[in-house]
């Protein structure tokens, strides 16, 4: 089994940057698609960003390309997503995801897509 603990969220005057972790624990070498999501109150969950393990490029949603970067770390076994210039339409409880299994582009961004989620962090962007 995986664990995903998510963590760095808060609150944020427009412009402004946060750094996402979310610390895997367990099974974590059987993961190969890992996924950053975001929910925002009454809207259902969207994607974010992607990543695949064994392939450097990584996946966004077009309304936050050049502004967040998903990164990896295996030895640390932590996905982060690092935001800036955040926008008050970025406001959402943001999650951690993976999957055993080896997403297409057409799926990644697919919640169902996802086996494993975490409990998710809440940023929240205001002046």
């Amino acid at each position: 089994q995986v664990q995903l603990v998510e963590s760095g969220g808060g609150l944020v005057q427009p412009g402004g940057t946060l750094r996402l972790s979310c610390a895997a624990s367990g099974r974590t070498f059987s993961m190969n698609t890992w996924g950053w999501f975001r929910q925002a109150p009454g809207k259902e969950r969207e994607f974010v960003a992607a990543i695949r393990r064994g392939n450097s490029a990584q996946y966004y949603k077009d309304s936050v390309k050049g502004r967040f970067v998903m990164s990896r770390d295996n030895a640390e076994n932590t996905v982060s997503l690092q935001m800036t210039n955040l926008q008050p339409e970025d406001t959402a409880v943001y999650y951690c995801a993976a999957t055993s299994g080896r997403l297409i582009l057409s799926t990644l961004r697919i919640p169902d897509s996802y086996d494993v989620w975490g409990e998710g962090t809440q940023v929240t962007v205001s002046a």
